[in-house]
């Protein structure tokens, strides 16, 4: 059977990798080492190159399809005195168990690991397993690596692929980062069309799939999706948080959970600033339950739009926490008797309700009393911004204020 182009074309030295700079790799000592990047960026070429140049007997393993069984097989080897370079493809999928039965092997030095992964390893793997690796983060391929692997694929094919000068580049954007998927595209590319046809970029898309963009819904890109929509969301730019609001849904994330997100950033950082905020979230959530796809996700765009642009405020969220911390601090005492309700005889004669003064039949609806427990003073709890609705409300509270001041 004939090997793919990307096996074929697969690098054998550090120099021929692309899209990384590898030189600032110490490979004078060899060590373990964890190969994180997205598919196809050239981790398992890095791991072979280490593994043909390091003198040690190799052993590749698959942790998909590899259990502790296999892997104490291979332990039992590097104990008789044989060691071993070891690589695992795949390595964030080993649970705890199986990572805690590579670390004596580790230790002694029977074994050294290089294991490849395409998740954080700072979330899937052990802290204990990666203090003695060295981690080594490698990057999405950009679009002149890609076209470099293309112009590789022509002088192996010996002729140059049957495209124009913008199909070229739009086969690379189609591989979104993945060499593998590139050269895949290439060897399709090649028996599909005819002699001497020339691709242009309009028709190419109909040849050629693009590549799915890369979403765990579950994973790493879950979250620095999510957060990059919040934090553009908070910086006002409304461009940014339209296409990373539109990244999550190419790749498949549930509007539902973005409508969710939208709905806690505007009280969290927004709040009172615009109080139509938390409706306009609320809205987009309840329009999308109602429509489905694919009208409901204009709903949310909309909401994405209308928060971007609100003025931002954190005060209300300030407030809560400052508040949720004074009642932890002091929550035995109990509220002044003349705001609580006496229903019974007993509770009057104790003086409860005694002395409250019904704040709407003042002159200015504002009675001035005290609501705080006896013992504890006034406290500042929330600091409106001037921004947006708060403006408001701060003029609303120095009116209070002033009030209160006038009666003592």
């Amino acid at each position: 059977m004939k090997k793919p182009l990307a096996e074929l074309l697969r690098p054998t030295d550090i120099s021929d990798l692309v899209g990384e700079d590898l030189g600032k790799v110490n490979l004078t000592r060899l060590q373990s080492m964890i190969l994180w990047g997205p598919p196809g960026c050239g981790k398992t070429s890095f791991a072979k190159i280490i593994a043909s140049r390091c003198g040690l007997e190799v052993v590749t393993m698959s942790a998909v399809t590899s259990g502790a069984t296999q892997f104490k097989q291979v332990f039992e080897i590097a104990e008789r005195g044989n060691k071993l370079l070891l690589h695992v493809d795949e390595i964030h999928h080993l649970n705890k168990s199986q990572q805690d039965i590579f670390l004596p092997h580790l230790e002694n030095g029977n074994i050294t690991l290089i294991g490849t992964t395409t998740e954080n390893p700072s979330f899937e793997l052990r802290p204990a397993l990666l203090s003695r690796c060295k981690v080594i983060v490698f990057k999405r391929l950009s679009i002149d690596d890609l076209c470099t692997i293309i112009g590789r694929a022509e002088n192996y094919l010996g002729k140059p692929l049957p495209l124009d000068q913008k199909a070229k580049t739009l086969l690379c954007e189609m591989a979104n980062g993945d060499g593998r998927y590139l050269l895949n595209m290439v060897e399709e590319l090649i028996n599909l069309v005819a002699e001497n046809e020339i691709i242009t970029a309009e028709k190419l898309p109909k040849i050629l799939s693009k590549r799915t963009v890369l979403y765990d819904k579950h994973g790493d890109e879950h979250y620095n999706l999510i957060s990059a929509l919040h934090k553009s969301l908070r910086g006002s730019d409304v461009n940014a948080a339209l296409y990373w609001f539109s990244r999550m849904l190419a790749g498949g994330e549930n509007p539902l959970y973005i409508a969710r997100r939208l709905v806690r950033f505007a009280v969290e950082d927004i709040g009172l600033a615009d109080p139509n905020a938390l409706q306009q979230a609320i809205a987009a959530q309840q329009a999308y339950s109602f429509l489905g796809s694919p009208e409901g996700e204009l709903a949310i765009c909309q909401a994405v739009i209308y928060l971007a642009t609100a003025p931002k405020s954190n005060a209300c969220y300030v407030a809560f926490n400052n508040a949720q911390k004074l009642a932890d601090k002091t929550g035995s005492l109990m509220p002044p008797k003349q705001i609580l309700n006496a229903p019974t005889k007993f509770m009057k004669e104790q003086g409860y309700s005694n002395g409250y003064v019904y704040d709407p039949d003042t002159p200015n609806g504002f009675s001035g009393q005290n609501y705080f427990p006896e013992g504890l003073a006034k406290q500042n709890l929330y600091n409106p911004v001037e921004r947006g609705f708060e403006r408001e409300i701060r003029k609303r509270l120095e009116y209070w204020d002033k009030l209160r001041n006038s009666k003592k």
